[in-house]
Parts: C-alpha cells; sequence; structure tokens
C-alpha cells in the first residue's frame, strides 16, 4: 500500500456514510475482489497487521481492560492468526464448484453444482471485550468470500479502537475495507446505508436497532449476542475441581466480561454448599488473597459498567469477594448466595466477575428454570453422568453446549459459534464465516445440442 493511499485512507474518515458505502460498491462492481488470489493477498495483510503490530496491540488491550499479556496475546492475537491461518489453508477447496445429483428425467448430459459468490459491500461492528479479535475475526470471512468492508470499532474500547482504525488504514485499500470510528451517530448513519450483509456483536438492544434498520433494505444480519450462559453443577461432581473449573471460565477470562461465560450457577443445595468454600479456595489459588493486586485479573471497562455491575451485588449475599475500588474499576471475583430468581441480577446478562448461585432440587428442576428463561449463547455442565449430558442436550435450546469447561467451545474454529433466540442469529468461524458471509449459488446446464 502506498503512502498516498495510505494518506487518502485517513482523510475519508469524515467522508459522509453514502459515499464510503458507494466507492466501496464501485470496487466491488468491478469484479476485483473475486478470484482466489485477491482475496488471498487481503488475509495476509490482516495477518501482517496482527504479527508485526502485536505489541501495540496488546498495550492497548491492556489500557482499555488491563488484560494480562499472556491472555491478550491468545485471546486477541493468536486466535486470530490461527484463523486466517486456517482459512488462507483451506480457502481454494471450500470455493470449489459442489457437484449435485440431477434426477435421470433431466437427461444425462444435465450437470448442476452449488458455488459461493460474494455478496457485496458488507458492515462489520465489533465490540469492546475483545476488541481485536470481535472486529478481525468477522473482517476473515468477509474478506474470504470477496466482498468489501466497512469495518467499524467500538468506541468503547477506545484505546484498541484508535489502533486498530489507524493499522487497518495503513494496511488496507479504502477502496477495498474503510474503517468507521465514533459512536451512535455515526453508526446510525451506516445503517442507513444499503448493505449486502450486516454483521454485529454485542447486545440485543443494539442487535434490535440494527435488525429493523436492516429490514428497510432486506439485509441479511449475523447477530452475535449474549444472554445468562448457566452452568448445571451436578452432585456427582468433586466441588474441588467444579470450582477449578469454573473460576477458570469465569474470572480468568476477561474478568468475566465475555459473552460465552458463565452467567450463573444451578445445582442442588447440598453441593451449592459444599461449592462455596471451594470456589473461595480456588480463586485464591487463582489470583491470591488480594486479586486487586494480581497481575493476571482484569478490571472493567468503564465506569458505568462498573455503576451498573456494583449495583447488582445486592441481589443476594456475598459469599465470596465483594470488594470494589471505583477509581481502579475493579471489582473483586464475587460469588452470590441466597438469590432470589426475580432478583436484578438474574434479569441481565451479568458480563462481570459476579457468579449467582441458584439452588433447585435436582435436574428436573434445572431444566425447567432453564426452559423458562431466554435462549443462551452457551449452556454448560460439571457432571460426570452421560445421562445428565444427554438430557440437558436434548431437553434444552442454546447456542452450542459443552461438558466440563465452560465456554470452550468458542476455541474449536471447525464449530459454528452463534447463539438462537435472544443470544443471536447466524454464526461464522471456518467454514461458517464464508457461508456466513457468501450466497450459495446454484448453476444448472442444460446443453444445447
Amino acid at each position: 500500500m502506498t503512502a498516498t493511499t495510505a494518506n487518502e485512507s485517513r482523510t475519508r474518515q469524515s467522508e459522509p456514510a453514502a459515499e464510503v458505502v458507494g466507492r466501496l460498491r464501485a470496487t466491488f462492481n468491478t469484479g476485483v475482489t473475486r478470484p482466489l488470489g485477491w482475496r488471498v493477498k487481503q488475509l495476509q495483510r490482516l495477518r501482517a497487521l496482527l504479527v508485526e503490530n502485536e505489541k501495540e496491540l496488546l498495550e492497548a488491550v491492556w489500557a482499555d481492560l488491563r488484560k494480562n499479556a499472556t491472555e491478550a496475546k491468545m485471546a486477541e492475537i493468536d486466535l486470530t492468526v490461527g484463523h486466517i491461518d486456517e482459512t488462507l489453508a483451506s480457502l481454494e477447496g471450500w470455493l470449489q464448484p459442489r457437484p449435485v445429483e440431477v434426477p435421470a428425467f433431466l437427461g444425462s448430459t444435465t450437470t448442476a453444482h452449488t458455488k459461493y459468490d460474494p455478496l457485496g459491500v458488507v458492515l462489520v461492528i465489533g465490540t469492546w471485550n475483545f476488541p481485536v479479535h470481535l472486529l478481525i475475526d468477522p473482517l476473515i470471512g468477509a474478506l474470504a468470500a470477496g466482498n468489501t468492508v466497512v469495518a467499524k470499532p467500538s468506541e468503547i474500547s477506545v484505546h484498541t479502537s484508535a489502533v486498530l482504525s489507524r493499522l487497518l488504514r495503513r494496511y488496507f485499500d479504502a477502496d477495498v475495507l474503510t474503517v468507521v470510528e465514533g459512536g451512535a451517530e455515526e453508526t446510525t448513519a451506516l445503517l442507513a446505508q444499503r448493505f449486502d450483509h450486516i454483521f454485529y456483536t454485542g447486545n440485543g438492544t443494539v442487535g434490535r436497532i440494527i435488525m429493523a434498520a436492516a429490514a428497510k433494505n432486506l439485509t441479511p444480519v449475523t447477530l452475535e449476542l449474549g444472554g445468562k450462559c448457566p452452568v448445571f453443577v451436578a452432585p456427582d461432581v468433586d466441588v474441588d475441581e467444579a470450582a477449578q473449573r469454573l473460576v477458570g471460565g469465569k474470572f480468568s477470562v476477561n474478568a468475566g466480561q465475555s459473552c460465552g461465560t458463565t452467567d450463573y450457577v444451578l445445582t442442588d443445595p447440598a453441593t451449592a454448599a459444599a461449592l462455596v468454600p471451594a470456589l473461595r479456595k480456588a480463586l485464591e489459588a487463582q489470583f491470591g488473597s488480594t486479586p486487586q493486586t494480581a497481575p493476571d485479573y482484569g478490571r472493567v471497562i468503564n465506569e458505568r459498567h462498573f455503576d451498573r455491575l456494583t449495583r447488582l451485588l445486592d441481589s443476594g449475599q456475598v459469599a465470596v469477594g465483594g470488594q470494589h475500588d471505583r477509581d481502579d474499576l475493579f471489582i473483586a471475583p464475587t460469588v452470590l448466595t441466597d438469590v432470589d430468581p426475580a432478583s436484578p441480577v438474574m434479569q441481565e446478562e451479568i458480563f462481570g466477575p459476579i457468579l449467582p448461585i441458584i439452588e433447585v432440587e435436582d435436574l428436573d428442576a434445572a431444566i425447567a428454570f432453564i426452559n423458562e428463561r431466554d435462549k443462551s449463547l452457551g449452556l454448560y455442565a460439571l457432571t460426570t453422568s452421560e445421562a445428565t449430558k444427554s438430557r440437558l442436550v436434548n431437553e434444552t435450546s442454546s447456542g452450542a453446549v459443552a461438558w466440563g469447561s465452560p465456554g470452550i467451545q468458542v476455541l474449536i474454529s471447525g464449530l459454528p459459534f452463534g447463539g438462537v433466540g435472544e443470544s443471536g442469529m447466524g454464526h461464522y468461524h471456518g467454514l461458517y464465516s464464508l457461508e456466513t458471509f457468501s450466497h450459495l449459488k446454484s448453476v444448472v446446464d442444460v446443453p444445447l445440442s
């Protein structure tokens, strides 16, 4: 990319949304994005952006979230680069036409196949909790599918947004990928345009706004939302091991600010009584007696979310943790007991380091509790019973299920990642990303004589 192109890209930051989309559509209409070689080149640029600027990106993530370097490198850089490498290795095969069997009455010379067609101009709106990965990862599929893209990083993760925006402008021609920074005003202007697909990661409130705007142009959407992901802790487990798994999945990753993490625990009263001291022990082993000084414990993103989370602490008895420091955006890993299912902490996705324990009589009651509520992005269980797993997977609905390690599904790129109902619609990762950002076209050939 030339210095002139980079400078032009920067000056277009204030370009009207209609002109941005029109320019990207003009590029797409030339056909330049369709060849495999073009797509590979864009993915290589995306990879270079991450690898060559890893230090700067990790410093920005630290400034936003106090995410420790090991966690940030794995979740923001390595995982994303791995997805790029997989796509680069597989893309040529994925793009091959797939023959389809033709009925005999259509004749022996008639052939049919399907092929992936690029959609056109797509909008990718990222979020703040994994600000690098959750913007770049959808871009992998969008570019691999041969689209031009508007990328909108989250204004909440201010440091990462600034760095990512600058780097994307440096590595990509603005006629291929344009970055639009800003908040609600800029997003609203974008949503007034006609896109060929909109991919959004965030909350249901904004998801509804995006879906309503998209409907005006019959634009398909992928909504990666969240919800309250339950974990059922069965009485057959070792509570110390269960506590370690809960701490690892809930508190060790981004201080609980993850859409696929455990939101609350369902367990019987006897297991709950044993689980609380086990969680206290596991938390101290992970973060020490003063987690505020632990180098691997993150912070809440901003004051607004801090205030929201601390209000939720009144929803039950603080059995572990509860300490907080607004100046430091610190909330200790907290376990709540005696939680009323009607209390505020159970009415919204927590998205922070608070873990309510809800007591239920047995598995039947747990399944009923889950099914009375909105469908979650993930549903988890800590159990040794195959019968329990079978009942949970077959008698509930969620984006995914995982046994033994809550949230682990996000690390397996061969699995589709996405929600259902209130937790979202559509999915991505690997081949599923290509499918999301493509149209599967049917092609039939009945040769002329």
